[in-house]
């Protein structure tokens, strides 16, 4: 993989890539024979599950588990929504490739902590975190914890609330900025998604200033029902674009840089976000499941499916009780990461949190 000052990259660092596909069928989890239920995939997908990989202390509480990204040495950063009546609690932890605890910080995104990805820029990695609820923010951090810049609502862009940037407060809607997730750009912009907001798709450079939006909220294509999750993918044999986890609606949408629709995928739900290593899309579903897509997104494997359970606990019950979790199985994946060999990183909606390893075996 290139690596350029003039080309900035992240950990989800995605190939050069061409077209979008229509799904097939998906695929069956299974465990080859005598291999224990924690072997998670099939055939060159092969998964061993380790809910437990991640050694919080315990002068730290695990709390509901968003996002989740990587940074060349192989640490995992972690972002919680944290509880805001605990101030003095972080929201980001650091685990280095054992699981073992390394650092926290992020305090002031306790209540809202979403968004979390790394990027290499000349040299130099950054974390780049949104956060959504009563905060309502996006910030580029070094990769312990130090504030570069801070941005709030692009009222610029228009359609927003007064008050929204200066005066942000917990109120729902589309006139609201609640941005979700983050695209990285070849040329050094990047693209938010303000998933949980207006529903639309903000270009800013590589400073966090606004350029341009495009999408909203609507049925038709190029529109969207909580785009909450967003990549550029630019892997091998494909035409680069923009890939949007459009979560309600259950698809992903392809559009160009300017959102001009290209193409949607069906069969999945709720995707919550995207990354790829090599020819592999990987799809967090909160419907319990991650989905694995070849480079003609043709789906190959779901991992830990649980989908019918899942789906008919209307109530949500089961994200709040542990005795409920099955090994081997997911409740509700919200992000996930490749590592550089492949394993899997998920972190699922959960009430206490949950950060699964999941160990390439093929």
């Amino acid at each position: 993989m290139q690596n350029t000052t003039a080309i900035p990259f992240t950990r989800r660092r995605f190939l050069a890539a061409s077209g979008a596909a229509t799904l097939t069928a998906p695929c069956v989890i299974t465990a080859a024979k005598g291999e224990s239920p924690s072997v998670v995939g099939e055939g060159a997908h092969r998964f061993h599950v380790d809910h437990h990989w991640a050694q919080l202390p315990d002068r730290f509480q695990w709390q509901t588990t968003h996002n989740v990204a990587i940074d060349r040495d192989q640490n995992l950063y972690v972002i919680h929504e944290g509880d805001p009546a605990k101030k003095e609690h972080p929201a980001i932890f650091v685990f280095d490739h054992t699981g073992r605890y390394v650092r926290s910080f992020g305090k002031q995104f306790q209540g809202g902590g979403h968004g979390i990805e790394v990027r290499e820029e000349e040299g130099e990695e950054f974390l780049y975190v949104c956060a959504y609820q009563h905060l309502k923010t996006f910030a580029k951090l070094s990769l312990t914890g130090e504030v570069v810049w801070q941005k709030h609502a692009p009222l610029k862009a228009g359609g927003y609330a007064q008050g929204e940037a200066s005066n942000p407060q917990k109120i729902w809607g589309r006139d609201r900025f609640m941005p979700t997730n983050f695209a990285f750009l070849p040329d050094g912009d990047f693209l938010l998604a303000d998933g949980y907001g207006s529903w639309r798709i903000h270009r800013y450079d590589r400073d966090g200033n606004w350029k341009y939006t495009f999408g909203g909220p609507g049925e038709k294509p190029g529109q969207f029902n909580l785009p909450h999750g967003i990549w550029f993918d630019q892997r091998p044999g494909r035409a680069p674009l923009v890939v949007i986890a459009d979560r309600a609606h259950h698809t992903l949408q392809y559009v160009t840089l300017e959102g001009t629709h290209i193409e949607t995928l069906t069969g999945f739900g709720l995707p919550a976000n995207l990354d790829t290593h090599g020819e592999l899309l990987l799809v967090p579903e909160l419907y319990a499941r991650v989905s694995l897509l070849d480079k003609t997104n043709q789906v190959v494997a779901r991992l830990g499916d649980d989908v019918q359970r899942i789906k008919s606990d209307n109530k949500f019950t089961i994200r709040q009780d542990e005795k409920k979790w099955r090994a081997g199985r997911f409740i509700h994946p919200h992000d996930a990461c490749f590592d550089k060999s492949g394993n899997i990183f998920v972190a699922e909606w959960v009430a206490t949190g949950r950060i699964t390893r999941l160990q390439r075996l093929s």
